[in-house]
């Protein structure tokens, strides 16, 4: 048989009794996970649910999240994660898109709001026929009157399945893309491997009893792959913190033993920054044995600082949702390079194309990253189009440019698209560019991004407003903010007259670029929001 499920399945048989899931006061066996997320599988396919069907998932994380995960791959399902900070709108699209025939999502609560998460966005998706609400806080207004929570659905379910067997090549995962959303299609096969790949990068195993802090959302690959996938196939314990607060992240490395613990750059630094004297910083350092980074680059001064307090080298990597997402890493058995992606991971290969696929050669000399191999999607979800844009002879251009040095590491210097990368999220600003230009106050905008102390980028729109119309800056940035997920709306706005554009009219952003300064630079017209 062959299904991702099998990381957990294993794991239960081989240590029923092995703690695999912590939140607060919650312990979950694996004997036990692994029995609930039968119940999910024989839910799912008591309602009709067809091998290959797609199920969307919104849950932040919480042990919920990981019981449906592996309850819909059980059944045959494909597992569609959605990021818990969609707005409606957004959620509508990615449920109509992937064709979802069931819905797990979370409500929400006075700890965990998920703003409009649940019915709005359901009942705009005709494709969707099921709904199922993670949990409630049981508020009389609750707008989920008459659906069954999950606990209620699968309470009079059998605690056994027998596993629905899956072809290597069949979709085990749709994970959605930024800017223009498309869903990336992962195989079982991809994402068995990367996990595989993750454990024999990390040299993690069963006989090591691992205990991960979980701080990346398990919607996400990195997360997902990282923790959640490789540490479950060696038996390890996922101590889940549903929203990253610094402190709590540090309370809880030194309470629950930590040993393993994968941020991005945004969480090292609110780790070093929350070091007030209140947690054993040696308790930490004599039980943390791994901590690895991705997202974006990290500063040197901040890997030094890490080193130094904590006693772990931050090893570096890169990855993308189609790669699932493993493909360079820093070698754990090699001195580190800051800055540096690192190198293929193991079954991976890379080079640096041109804008035609041919390979740039030459030590320092820059070309778009391709790369092949386990951990490459098998395309986009109903996009064939896009899908040969970016994959030729099982390669797969990723739009990031960079240099390879003569040793083999990978150096990013520029990101194509003109992607922003705020606190570790992707946001793409010609989505954000497409939604101002709905706005009747705005003619024209262009949106870039510019440096952040905290979040390493900020997004920033210029606009050029209609005429005849008036429209401050913070109306446009909360009517943004309704529109968009909270870590794409643009907190600073500057108002023009026009935008530099080329001879074609293509705006030149990066004269933009120059223009930008921090927002305390800025007067009247431009507001930062929160």
């Amino acid at each position: 048989m062959f299904n991702l499920a099998v990381l957990l399945e294993d794991t239960a048989r081989r240590q029923p009794d092995a703690e695999a899931i912590v939140l607060g006061t919650e312990r979950l066996s694996y004997v036990e996970l692994d029995a609930r997320a039968n119940q999910v599988a024989q839910l799912l396919t008591a309602r009709g649910l067809e091998p290959g069907d797609k199920v969307a998932l919104s849950c932040p994380n919480l042990p919920e999240f990981v019981v449906a995960y592996y309850g819909i791959l059980k059944a045959g399902g494909v597992v569609v994660p959605l990021n818990i900070l969609l707005r409606a709108r957004e959620i509508a699209y990615h449920l109509t898109d992937s064709g979802a025939r069931f819905y797990f999502c979370y409500e929400g609560g006075a700890e965990l709001p998920m703003g409009e998460y649940g019915r709005e966005g359901f009942v705009a998706a005709s494709s969707c026929r099921e709904m199922v609400v993670i949990t409630t806080d049981g508020r009389a207004d609750s707008p989920y009157a008459g659906i069954d929570t999950m606990a209620q659905a699968v309470a009079s379910c059998p605690r056994d399945f027998d596993t629905v067997s899956r072809n290597p090549d069949d979709t085990a995962v749709i994970l959605y893309t930024s800017g223009t959303p498309k869903g990336a299609e992962l195989t079982h096969a991809n994402m068995v491997m990367n996990a595989l790949t993750a454990n024999r990068l990390f040299d993690n195993s069963p006989e090591r009893s691992d205990s991960h802090l979980v701080t990346l959302p398990l919607f996400h690959s990195f997360g997902q792959t990282i923790n959640m996938n490789a540490g479950l196939s060696v038996g390890a314990t996922l101590v889940l913190l549903p929203r990253f607060d610094a402190g709590t992240a540090l309370r809880t490395l030194a309470q629950e033993r930590i040993t393993f613990f994968a941020g991005v750059p945004t969480m090292y630094w609110g780790l070093l920054n929350a070091l007030d004297g209140t947690v054993d910083i040696d308790l930490i350092a004599g039980t943390l044995r791994k901590a690895v980074s991705g997202g974006a680059a990290l500063p040197v001064e901040m890997l030094s600082q890490f080193a130094q307090r904590f006693g772990v080298q931050i090893l570096e990597g890169y990855g993308l949702s189609e790669t699932s997402p493993l493909a360079m890493f820093a070698d754990p058995g090699r001195d580190p390079r800051p800055g540096s992606i690192g190198i293929p991971v193991w079954g991976v290969e890379a080079r640096l194309i041109d804008p035609e696929w041919n390979t740039v050669t030459g030590a320092g000399e820059i070309g778009e990253i391709a790369l092949r191999g386990h951990n490459v999607m098998k395309g986009y979800h109903h996009r064939a189009e896009a899908t040969a844009e970016v994959m030729r002879d099982g390669w797969f251009r990723t739009g990031d440019l960079a240099r390879c040095d003569a040793d083999g590491f990978y150096y990013i210097v520029d990101r194509a698209k003109d992607m922003i990368v705020r606190g570790g999220f992707n946001v793409y600003p010609r989505e954000i560019e497409e939604l101002l230009l709905t706005h009747p106050a705005v003619s024209l905008a262009a949106v870039i991004g510019i440096p952040d102390a905290h979040y390493g980028e900020e997004i920033k729109a210029f606009i050029v407003p209609e005429r005849g119309t008036t429209v401050s800056a913070a109306d446009l940035i909360a009517w943004s903010r309704e529109q968009l997920a909270s870590y794409k709306y643009p907190r600073v706005i500057e108002f023009t007259t026009e935008l530099p554009t080329t001879a074609s009219g293509k705006i030149l952003k990066r004269e933009l670029a120059v223009r930008a300064q921090p927002p305390a630079a800025y007067s009247g017209a431009t507001v930062s929001g929160s």
